[in-house]
């Protein structure tokens, strides 16, 4: 009975492939797939990449239609850098709760508090946090971004364990915003000892998003990308990854060598997981739900995406 269902499951996910590559070509669209989606969804994307790329590939591309496989900042993001363009998500209630830890309101409170700061906003935010925002950034580029910044102090929002990790590296006075991922923060000492006394020759590579303390553990601290990086090129053979298991799918095609194991089995975001393939192929049936920012915000968050990019 197993056997039948995943031959089934099999057939299915080859013809809704089948009718992807279809509506690809009808819509003019493009597939920009986040690290942390299932597998299925990775397969099939035009481009895979951590939020610092696919926002770059937002601005970048031909295609009249971009459906953004991660969670609704990221396809709001994509609508602010390409508005001409129609973006789509595959599932409207794939949101962030990070990003929901931080209002305008608040923000502009703070702000009214620190009148000399400069707002640095980790690009996981909505779009009327952006639009209250200096600057964004990723974890990727969050330390030059900050560096970058002509100014002594710094608001910064909404991680701050990706804000401590900062502060490390930087002699600016930081602010640091309350919020955490609810799924990197899961991740704690205990796990990391545990793992690390499984496989005593595995290196520990982790997330900043992960708290202080259990970075502070780790062989190699990066991005996603800076961990796909740092893993494709290591001679190690064997990892424990403390970041989203969704990675897994790109380690493992960079890495058919090497052996990875998550740091723990809750190293799974539910909202990345709300998509799948079904859903991808019936956002370009539907052409919906269509992602919408009012111009007025739109043009204000723009400014601070658009820094960001410029930033080397």
């Amino acid at each position: 009975m197993e056997a039948l269902a995943l031959e089934r499951k099999a057939e299915q996910n080859r013809e809704l492939k089948e009718r992807l590559l279809q509506l690809k070509k009808e819509r003019n669209a493009i597939i920009l797939a986040h690290y942390y989606q299932r597998d299925e969804i990775q397969e099939v994307a035009d481009f895979r990449g951590d939020s610092f790329l696919l926002a770059q590939k937002a601005a970048e591309t031909d295609a009249d239609v971009i459906v953004f496989c991660g969670v609704h900042f990221m396809g709001e993001s994509a609508k602010i850098l390409a508005p001409n363009k129609i973006v789509l998500v595959p599932d409207e209630r794939a949101g962030c709760p990070m990003a929901d830890m931080v209002n305008p309101i608040g923000l502009r409170e703070m702000k009214a508090k620190h009148p000399n700061a400069k707002v640095v906003t980790y690009i996981n935010s909505s779009a009327d946090v952006k639009a209250e925002t200096d600057i964004c950034c990723t974890s990727a580029n969050a330390v030059k971004v900050v560096n970058s910044v002509d100014a002594d102090e710094i608001i910064w929002c909404p991680d701050k364990n990706l804000g401590h990790y900062v502060q490390q590296q930087t002699n600016k006075k930081m602010i640091i915003w309350e919020g955490y991922c609810n799924t990197h923060d899961m991740l704690t000492v205990k796990d990391v000892v545990e793992m690390r006394a499984k496989y005593p020759n595995a290196e520990f590579v982790v997330h900043p998003e992960c708290r202080p303390e259990v970075v502070a553990m780790a062989d190699f601290v990066g991005s996603t990308t800076g961990i796909l990086k740092y893993c494709r090129e290591s001679k190690h053979k064997e990892f424990i990854v403390g970041t989203e298991d969704g990675t897994g799918y790109q380690l493992r095609v960079d890495s058919p060598d090497k052996t990875f194991h998550f740091a723990s089995k809750f190293l799974v975001c539910p909202n990345m997981k709300v998509n799948n393939l079904k859903k991808v192929v019936r956002a370009l049936e539907t052409m919906q739900p269509q992602i919408h920012v009012p111009k007025d915000v739109a043009d204000k968050a723009r400014l601070s995406l658009e820094r960001m990019l410029l930033v080397k």
